[in-house]
């Protein structure tokens, strides 16, 4: 008989954390304060992202069987015919709550879930598989936009979408090189992968940290954060490129599979810090507190529950 463990072991409970930050960057890019729709959409989130976990083991389970054979289907703590019927109703649950924030939020979550099969049904083992997955996490941070700006008009649907887009390819950039990297996770061997994961967090965290505080803009180099909202973009962009960079470049020097794990499982955890540093960026502080205040957390849950 199937146990809890065993189920926030194929749900990957300790990856649940990098979830709600999706919602909440979507809404502070929309410029309107978090409401009962980003609610609706971060439960959406939450939803078809465990419907996703549940879809990826039920597809996999016979190369689970070889490969790790300690995961809860090919051990028999659950049966799959269990998780795929799980998948089946998280999206359902998923496409449910999302449709009560409108329309425009109804039809992202559509494209999302579509997304989401997609990538476990079909694209997980191709050249598309980090793009297919780039674009969920996309779409998730679009998701919370459109759904606390609410139903509007076609026209105000296009502006708060503009303005979701730029975040949104961020956190799909942060993606595809974890993405790419987890493509190894069970050989290692490749340390041209991590790099590459090492060299996008790089791209990113200078993205992302203050004009004042980049390298790059030497003529302003010399002014450091000063504002509450330069101070936070600085602190969070930091602790995004340490979490995500430091295990990509341990994985770079010695491709093996532990340390390839330990890669992918740190990009996982960065995109708290990211998407906190994503909303601070757009100036909501309160947004990036919240969410900063989940990194010790959800360090503390990947020591029990892997969230690879």
């Amino acid at each position: 008989m199937s146990t809890p463990r065993d189920w926030a072991e194929l749900l990957r409970v300790s990856a649940l954390l990098s979830v709600p930050g999706d919602a909440l960057a979507g809404a502070a890019a929309s410029r309107r304060r978090p409401n009962s729709r980003t609610a609706l959409a971060l439960c959406s989130s939450l939803c078809l992202y465990e419907a996703g976990m549940a879809l990826n083991d039920w597809a996999d389970h016979a190369e689970d069987a070889e490969e790790r054979p300690h995961r809860p289907l090919p051990s028999g703590r659950i049966a799959p015919g269990a998780a795929l019927a799980a998948a089946a109703g998280l999206t359902a649950a998923g496409l449910g709550l999302a449709a009560r924030a409108g329309r425009p939020a109804a039809l992202c979550a559509t494209a999302l879930a579509g997304a989401v099969w997609a990538y476990d049904l079909r694209l997980k083992h191709t050249a598309a598989g980090p793009a297919a997955m780039a674009a969920a996490r996309g779409l998730d941070l679009v998701l919370g936009a459109l759904a606390t700006a609410g139903p509007r008009s076609g026209e105000a649907a296009g502006s708060v979408l503009g303005r979701a887009l730029p975040p949104a390819a961020v956190l799909g950039a942060h993606t595809w090189a974890v993405t790419a990297v987890s493509r190894a996770e069970t050989q290692g061997g490749s340390a041209a992968r991590p790099l590459a994961a090492l060299g996008t967090t790089a791209a990113l965290g200078t993205l992302l940290a203050p004009a004042g505080a980049r390298p790059l803009r030497l003529e302003r180099a010399r002014r450091l954060p000063e504002t509450p909202r330069e101070l936070a973009q600085a602190a969070l962009a930091g602790a995004y490129a340490a979490t995500a960079g430091r295990p990509y470049l341990h994985a770079a020097l010695n491709p093996s599979p532990p340390l390839t794990q330990r890669a992918v499982g740190g990009g996982i955890r960065a995109m708290i810090p990211l998407q906190a540093a994503l909303a601070a960026r757009s100036g909501a502080l309160a947004t990036a507190a919240s969410l900063g205040a989940l990194v010790p957390l959800a360090r503390s849950l990947a020591r029990k529950v892997s969230p690879t």
